[in-house]
């Protein structure tokens, strides 16, 4: 049966919004069809089973939750200095709030990962490579700081994230704003940063 490559998306879309709204437990071939507006048995149609609407959903997330190319052009023509790193991790925590369910989606998935191994294989490539593109970025970027320095912010951002989106009042008492502010000052050198040319064969 020949299949639409746009119904397919809207469908592991679907499968993000569920997951968001409902958990893992409320994630069915039914619900998808529902969120996603088509026929009953549709999703059926594209997907083998439950885990390879999981698998899909892990594949696709990291695209919902990047920046607009347009977006992230403007933001760059800035000069490359602490200031620049301050202004993109306050984007990240903009864009992950206005799209709040790809993120409670994602942390779905890393649930089910611990038991499913299939999917735990597949998110953590999709992170791992999601991880060293942002290294690589800083980097290239002539940004200041290196690898340890994003590799820091991830796992702050990371945390601070997963708090404001599930348990806020936990951050009640300290400005998000001003949170990120002593984050970049306190991770990232000052001044400029330059491009590094990664040797042959460098994995990171």
């Amino acid at each position: 049966m020949r299949r639409n490559q746009a119904r397919r998306e809207a469908l592991v879309d679907a499968t993000i919004e569920v997951l968001a709204r409902e958990g893992a437990r409320g994630l069915t071939f039914r619900a998808v069809d529902a969120e996603a507006g088509v026929p009953v048995g549709t999703a059926s149609n594209y997907f083998a089973n439950r885990d390879d609407l999981l698998t899909q959903a892990g594949q696709r997330i990291h695209l919902r939750l990047g920046p607009e190319a347009e977006e992230l052009e403007q933001i760059m023509r800035a000069p490359r200095d602490r200031e620049l790193v301050n202004r993109l991790m306050h984007d990240i925590l903009r864009r992950l709030t206005d799209g709040r369910s790809n993120y409670l989606a994602l942390l779905e998935l890393r649930l089910e990962a611990t038991r499913r191994p299939e999917l735990q294989a597949t998110l953590t490539e999709t992170l791992k490579a999601n991880l060293a593109q942002n290294i690589d970025f800083h980097l290239e970027a002539g940004l200041p700081g290196d690898r340890d320095t994003v590799l820091l912010l991830y796992l702050a951002m990371t945390g601070l994230v997963v708090e404001h989106l599930t348990l806020p009042e936990v951050l009640a008492p300290f400005p998000l704003d001003e949170v990120i502010d002593t984050l970049v000052a306190r991770v990232t050198p000052a001044g400029t940063g330059r491009a590094v040319a990664k040797p042959a064969g460098d994995p990171r």
